[in-house]
């Protein structure tokens, strides 16, 4: 039997978290949705987390600081980055440390299901 996979989602727009997770459900995926990085850093849920998508630009710490937090505590998931406002450091994450893509928002359903099944297969 296969390990159930989930997919974390960590937005601070609910529309945008909720659309989200909707879409990654319509794949077959299991989802998780967060607030903040601070909700999912504190959830208990980073060793369950198949793939994370999270938005880049968020109230607090953002989803490149969410994301170097969780390298410094041992976890590494498939990491999506989401935002309309896509920051230079960002660039220069992609491919290195887990960070698969940068997707622009509004996200385009057949991009996503892409980098999904790139970094978990089929669910």
């Amino acid at each position: 039997m296969d390990a159930i996979q989930i997919v974390c989602i960590v937005d601070d727009d609910e529309s945008v978290r909720m659309a989200t997770a909707s879409l990654v459900r319509s794949f077959g995926w299991q989802t998780r949705i967060f607030a903040s990085a601070e909700e999912f850093l504190k959830s208990g849920d980073l060793g369950a987390t198949s793939c994370l998508i999270s938005d880049v630009r968020m109230p607090g710490m953002s989803g490149i600081e969410m994301h170097d937090q969780l390298l410094m505590l041992g976890y590494t998931p498939p990491t999506l980055f989401i935002s309309a406002f896509p920051p230079v450091a960002l660039r220069a994450k992609i491919q290195k440390d887990g960070v698969l893509a940068f997707l622009p928002k509004p996200v385009d359903a057949g991009t996503m299901a892409h980098w999904l099944n790139l970094a978990l297969g089929s669910p």
